[in-house]
């Protein structure tokens, strides 16, 4: 499953409505959860995740402990749907685990986007082309917080998460289908010009449709909120 970012050359963190965005990340409203309807939710191919990253043909502003910690980051945040998740030291000090899904950066496995996920393979690939260009193109931007969104998003598919959601806000959301039809916000507007709305981390209703796909009871979701919320204002480290 791909995701094609490329709306992140030019797009920069919300400045603004941060407490509707704010409410969207850390709370799943009844009947909320919705989907583009391109795939079918499926349980995780092995319980725990194990995740392996190797840092050959990264761009060379990322240090190999930058990218190591946003895979932590999102292994550790989709986890909290009930599937446990391990993420090993890079597969370039040691052989690779069998079984583990290889954290990669690879122009021919990424299809061409900022990031791919190939369950079949069990590969998350990121394209070190597209974050030269972003770094090209907006030099500026924060190339950090693209790496954690894609990882997030590409991870998902891998918890089990075959279907794009339509909540704009959700890191496993695109923000419109190529047929004129654009993802929501809770109150109905789409997300201003220029400004880049998807979380970070898995929000609430990633975490919930997560739990589904895995057949995990649902918890008391409030225990979850100042977790998700507080994930999602963390900025990764400088690159």
């Amino acid at each position: 499953m791909a995701m094609a970012l490329l709306c992140a050359l030019t797009l920069s963190a919300p400045s603004t409505a941060q407490s509707l965005r704010e409410r969207e990340i850390a709370q799943c409203l009844p009947g909320e959860i919705s989907t583009w309807g391109d795939g079918h939710d499926r349980p995780a191919s092995s319980s725990p995740l194990i995740f392996q990253y190797d840092h050959t043909g990264s761009p060379a502003w990322f240090s190999q402990a930058v990218v190591l910690e946003a895979v932590q980051n999102a292994a550790q945040a989709w986890s909290q749907c009930g599937v446990p998740s391990q993420v090993l030291t890079p597969a370039s000090d040691q052989a690779q685990r069998p079984g583990a899904i290889l954290v990669q950066w690879s122009q021919e496995n990424s299809g061409g986007n900022f990031a791919q996920a190939d369950l079949g393979k069990g590969l998350l690939a990121m394209n070190p082309a597209m974050f030269e260009l972003l770094n090209e193109r907006n030099p500026k931007h924060d190339a950090g917080l693209t790496l954690q969104m894609v990882i997030s998003h590409e991870m998902g598919h891998h918890f089990g998460l075959m279907a794009h959601s339509r909540r704009c806000v959700d890191v496993t959301s695109y923000y419109d289908n190529g047929k004129g039809e654009r993802c929501h916000t809770r109150d109905g507007r789409a997300p201003a010009a220029g400004v880049e709305y998807r979380a970070l981390l898995p929000t609430a209703c990633d975490i919930a449709r997560c739990m589904q796909a895995n057949n995990v009871p649902e918890r008391n979701q409030e225990n979850r909120l100042s977790h998700l919320l507080k994930s999602n204002k963390t900025k990764p480290p400088d690159h």
